[in-house]
């Protein structure tokens, strides 16, 4: 699909400040690592991940939520009465309902006529998010929209090593339990407009996604925990994206050689290496931020993006390609002009 009339008008992002590094895990497990004869280098090894945060004990995700929804629209510029609807597109939940975005509208004090709702869709709900309202912008239905992100591993992290330390678990449970130990935290939000709203905007060019649900339970999570099954995930991920990038050289006119820099959500060094192979990219391309965030699930590409451009590695005038492989399986990939 492409988008006529779309445009990122701004991008902000925060990070926690408490860090927990791979080696203060490796630490914790290594009863286990020593009993299942696994070097606790092997952890790093395989994911790439040094470190990663999480918020406080206590932090309100619906507080962080609003503050950094806040931020995004201050920084944009746009007056509130515009914005026709705002959207949260986070894994982590604190309770079932309202939505999140409920609580970002109370916040913010948005009109009663601004539409609210979260959006789910694993790794890639941010990039649907974009796409979902980016096509409301198009039929003139609203002039702008808030898509707003916010991850907390603190208590996947600190339940898997727990699992972990069990004397009874074996390597097959480690290996299912292992992408526990890879999440990361952030929060990031988007305002997305027409062109009138934003005419120094990034220019949203369009999307393509595929879905390959015979994989549906190779990775599945709680709020408590995650459980993969990480040889055929990584196989079935890397097969779909392979097909869903034909569709983008397709639709968006994509190569290796046209895209000037791909952001990609973050899993992690096996799977970014591999995943370029198949496609044919240098790794050069990519802008990684996994070794010192880990996988901050929809949060990972946008926050990556906003890295990306806040340490001048995107540039006016570069096409830049986001691309996510999601549990279900899902596929996105989605072109900005910069």
């Amino acid at each position: 699909m492409l988008h006529k009339n779309v445009y990122l008008q701004s991008l902000a992002y925060e990070l926690p400040s408490q860090v927990v590094t791979t080696n203060s895990i490796c630490e914790r497990l290594t009863p286990t690592f020593q009993r299942l004869g696994i070097p606790s280098s092997w952890v790093c090894a395989l994911s790439g991940v040094n470190e990663r945060r999480v918020w406080g004990e206590g932090e309100s995700l619906a507080d962080i939520a609003a503050r950094i929804a806040r931020k995004v629209v201050e920084d944009s510029g746009i007056p509130l009465e515009r914005i026709g609807c705002v959207v949260c597109t986070s894994v982590s939940k604190e309770f079932i309902e309202p939505s999140m975005a409920c609580m970002v509208h109370s916040a913010l004090g948005l009109p009663e006529t601004t539409s609210s709702y979260d959006i789910s869709n694993a790794c890639l709900a941010f990039l649907n998010g974009i796409s979902q309202m980016g096509q409301l912008i198009d039929q003139g239905a609203i002039e702008a929209a808030l898509i707003v992100d916010v991850e907390n591993s603190r208590q996947v992290i600190e339940n898997t090593v727990r699992q972990l330390e069990d004397p009874r678990i074996d390597l097959a449970t480690f290996s299912k339990c292992f992408a526990g130990l890879t999440l990361g935290s952030g929060a990031v939000a988007a305002l997305i407009t027409n062109r009138q709203l934003a005419p120094q905007g990034h220019k949203v060019v369009g999307h393509v996604s595929l879905a390959d649900t015979r994989f549906c339970r190779y990775c599945v999570g709680t709020i408590s925990d995650i459980a993969t099954n990480q040889t055929g995930l990584l196989k079935a991920g890397i097969d779909l994206a392979s097909r869903t990038w034909k569709m983008a050289e397709k639709t968006l006119a994509w190569s290796p050689e046209r895209i000037k820099r791909f952001i990609c959500h973050q899993v992690g060094d096996r799977h970014q290496r591999l995943l370029f192979e198949r496609l044919g990219i240098g790794l050069e391309k990519a802008f990684l931020t996994f070794p010192f965030l880990g996988n901050i699930g929809p949060a990972s590409a946008p926050i990556t993006l906003a890295i990306a451009s806040e340490r001048g590695e995107i540039t006016s005038g570069d096409r830049v390609g986001l691309m996510g492989i999601g549990s279900g399986i899902n596929c996105s990939m989605m072109e900005i002009a910069w």
